[in-house]
């Protein structure tokens, strides 16, 4: 009976329960993690950069998140911050600046700001994308472009986002979208309800047990999420983190959205 049951688990958490063709992450057995922010990220590589995203397909892994901006001339650009503060040194928000302006642009290791259609050109056939949707609004000439941009680099299939909600109903149905438990269980009880358009989506230190089963049951893919940001003012962020990461994985999560600091937590 317990083999039964772990073998309808993994059923429930496999890619191929989801519509979706690809092979778990290259370098880490049977879970498929997302890079966040961009890749690799850390002193050498500034977070949503290009060498970010190289080291995140040469170590493995199976999907890239990445934070979505527009500039003020429409341009769709990766990049975090509301500002170019931090890693710019220019404290203008990204919608007053257009393309020519940003692309001028550098850090003191003199890397620049991508556009996204640069990033996905260099994730097409090497790695799948999560998209952070920062951009206010419902602009749907835009979203339209960037569900072109997606298809054009054969990555809409499988495509990820964490949306907003002036978007939601735009995305329901063209792009897997993030939930919490509330919002699935409301979804749900929606006429055409469909588990392939959503993913519960949630902190691994605060995601339980009866969340993750719910979902499973549901045919709704669950994603943990360990970000450093959770951890680094603890006193042993790396153990508190394993063990986040081991429960959500004794509970048959095969998936982890996770900075690269913590992906030794998963078999290579």
């Amino acid at each position: 009976m317990g083999e039964l049951l772990l073998v309808l688990s993994f059923c429930l958490l496999s890619p191929h329960a989801f519509g979706q063709t690809s092979l778990p992450s290259k370098g880490f057995g049977r879970y498929y993690l997302i890079a966040h922010r961009g890749g690799v990220v850390g002193s050498i590589n500034p977070e949503n950069s290009l060498h970010a995203l190289q080291d995140a397909v040469e170590r493995g892994y199976w999907m890239v998140e990445m934070d979505l901006r527009v500039t003020k001339d429409s341009v769709l650009i990766i990049h975090h911050d509301h500002t170019f503060k931090r890693f710019y040194g220019v404290d203008k928000s990204v919608s007053s600046m257009t393309w020519d302006e940003i692309s001028q642009l550098r850090t003191p290791r003199g890397t620049q700001v991508v556009r996204l259609e640069d990033a996905l050109a260099s994730c097409s056939g090497r790695i799948q994308v999560m998209l952070d949707n920062k951009i206010a609004g419902l602009d749907t000439a835009l979203f339209n472009k960037l569900l072109s941009l997606l298809q054009q680099h054969g990555l809409d299939k499988q495509a990820m986002m964490i949306g907003t909600d002036e978007s939601t109903d735009f995305f329901t149905g063209k792009i897997k979208l993030s939930c919490t438990r509330q919002q699935l269980e409301v979804n749900t009880q929606k006429p055409g309800f469909n588990p392939d358009f959503y993913y519960l989506f949630g902190d691994a230190g605060t995601m339980t047990e009866d969340d993750v089963k719910w979902a499973q049951a549901q045919g709704i893919m669950v994603v943990g999420v360990l970000n450093w940001s959770r951890y680094r003012k603890r006193a042993r962020p790396y153990t508190m983190a394993g063990r986040d990461a081991a429960r959500l994985k004794a509970w048959g999560v095969q998936y982890f959205q996770v900075d690269s600091e913590f992906d030794r937590f998963f078999n290579r």
